[in-house]
């Protein structure tokens, strides 16, 4: 496995994470049940609104994955619970470049992420993000302090899975 590290990313780091975002929103279409952005004369998806938000206000951080010193994905936190209830920390966005899949790279950045920020955590799963749930319960139960709670929510806050658990 490569060695994995988190980097802060600043504003200026905001152009990778922009451009990653393109993969990742690529990657993400599958998991909408209708199409919700189309490519751009520019040959782009739109830009993600709120990323500029990741360096303006708090409770939100921005964080490059690297493997072996190389851009391997980012991570996005927030604190904006899909559930409702109170919570400390929440991954907002992840993403993982496809090469560095299946090499322990995502796991192990969800890991430091989520083991060195204790508290309530909360996650929410596109419900047809199928690959990404059997990820994320597995990271969540190798985090947790105590039990893991997944619930399956279908309202006008989230449609899909949420798993909260302690740090």
């Amino acid at each position: 496995m490569p060695e994995v590290t988190l980097q802060r990313a600043g504003p200026e780091k905001a152009r990778a994470i922009a451009n990653l975002f393109q993969l990742y929103v690529h990657d993400f279409t599958d998991f909408w049940t209708e199409r919700r952005v189309e490519i751009g004369e520019d040959g782009r998806f739109p830009p993600y609104p709120p990323l500029e938000s990741f360096w303006r206000e708090p409770g939100r951080s921005a964080w490059l994955i690297r493997a072996d010193g190389q851009i391997a994905g980012f991570v996005l936190l927030n604190d904006f619970s899909h559930s409702g209830e109170p919570l400390d920390h929440s991954v907002a966005e992840f993403f993982v470049a496809r090469h560095y899949r299946r090499e322990g790279v995502g796991r192990a950045a969800a890991l430091e992420t989520i083991s060195t920020r204790p508290g309530q955590w909360e996650i929410a799963v596109a419900r047809k993000n199928a690959g990404a749930l059997a990820f994320w319960r597995e990271v969540a139960e190798a985090a947790a302090a105590g039990p893991v709670e997944e619930r399956d929510q279908q309202d006008e806050r989230w449609d899909g899975a949420i798993l909260r658990f302690r740090v």
